[in-house]
């Protein structure tokens, strides 16, 4: 019988033996899979994470020299999530453009206006700091060398310590049209345009370059507002945007025409269109540019 229990206490031993063995194996791989996953996470977004798209097609670069002198509200694209500006206020003065960028969190230690590989052979004196606001937000002041183009921009992650890539395109349509005084814009009233009707020739660029639209085209002036006539090349266009509002159009029996405002001529006014010709709707950016040297009254003979 002592013999049975000695066996029996044995195998118990035997069998805790391999139970805890098989406990420690156990968590240290699981642990050395955590370390591999962590590690993974960190690099991420600069392995993985492929950037949004910035700006439009067709992008013509707006320089601070066609800019009057002042602060401007300003939409920013920025082509991460994870670079996130909740409001940016730009400034022009002599020709030389600035801007506040407020982010949405405090997660970068500084910026330099270039790429990661750039930063990291970068002096000190070249990186952007931020000041903190009163709503503890952080802003960053950048030079803008010009809208409507693609600003690379290297962001310092503070708890990763890594520089990561941005693109930022500052929005000239999203400017009002008086911060283009100093550009060639000119508008009804700089041209003493009378109320009545008459056409000019009209540019349409962006998209795939296959869209076409009629031009000269129809314009009407009203106590200094213009309203132009579009006519697209097929009736495949069933709403545009204009200005963040949205126009229907007034006909697509054998194209698609819309009548739609603007400000005025010699440029290039930012819009969107939505075509059905795809197997799925797409809106599609595109500019037009009306010019003023070809505007003629429908009534001359």
């Amino acid at each position: 019988m002592k013999k049975l229990s000695v066996f029996l206490c044995v195998l118990i031993i035997a069998a805790a033996v391999v139970s805890c063995g098989g406990n420690e194996s156990s968590v240290e791989e699981s642990s050395s899979s955590s370390v591999s996953e962590s590690n993974a996470d960190e690099s991420t977004e600069k392995s993985t994470v492929a950037p949004d798209p910035v700006g439009f097609e067709g992008m013509t670069p707006v320089y601070g020299d066609s800019i009057a002198d002042g602060e401007y509200s300003i939409n920013v694209d920025s082509s991460s999530s994870m670079f996130k500006i909740v409001e940016c206020k730009l400034k022009v003065s002599n020709g030389k453009m600035t801007a506040d960028m407020v982010m949405g969190g405090t997660g970068y230690e500084k910026l330099f206006m270039g790429t990661s590989d750039e930063a990291t052979n970068a002096a000190a004196s070249d990186f952007i700091t931020y000041i903190e606001n009163s709503d503890g937000q952080s802003v960053f002041t950048v030079p803008v060398e010009a809208l409507d183009s693609v600003i690379n921009c290297a962001a310092f992650s503070k708890r990763k310590e890594l520089w990561y890539d941005r693109e930022l395109v500052f929005r000239a349509d999203s400017l009002s049209a008086d911060a283009f005084s100093n550009s060639g814009f000119v508008t009804a009233g700089d041209l003493e345009l009378a109320d009545g009707d008459y056409t000019a020739e009209v540019e349409l660029s962006g998209g795939s370059g296959k869209a076409k639209i009629d031009s000269p085209a129809k314009l009407t002036v009203s106590g200094g507002n213009i309203t132009a006539e579009i006519k697209w090349g097929s009736n495949n266009y069933d709403y545009m945007i204009v200005d963040g509002d949205k126009y229907l159009p007034v006909s697509m029996e054998e194209v698609s025409v819309f009548e739609i405002p603007i400000e005025g001529f010699d440029f290039k006014i930012n819009i969107a269109a939505d075509t059905t010709a795809m197997s799925t709707p797409h809106e599609i950016e595109y500019t037009l540019c009306f010019d003023s040297s070809t505007i003629a009254p429908t009534n001359a003979e």
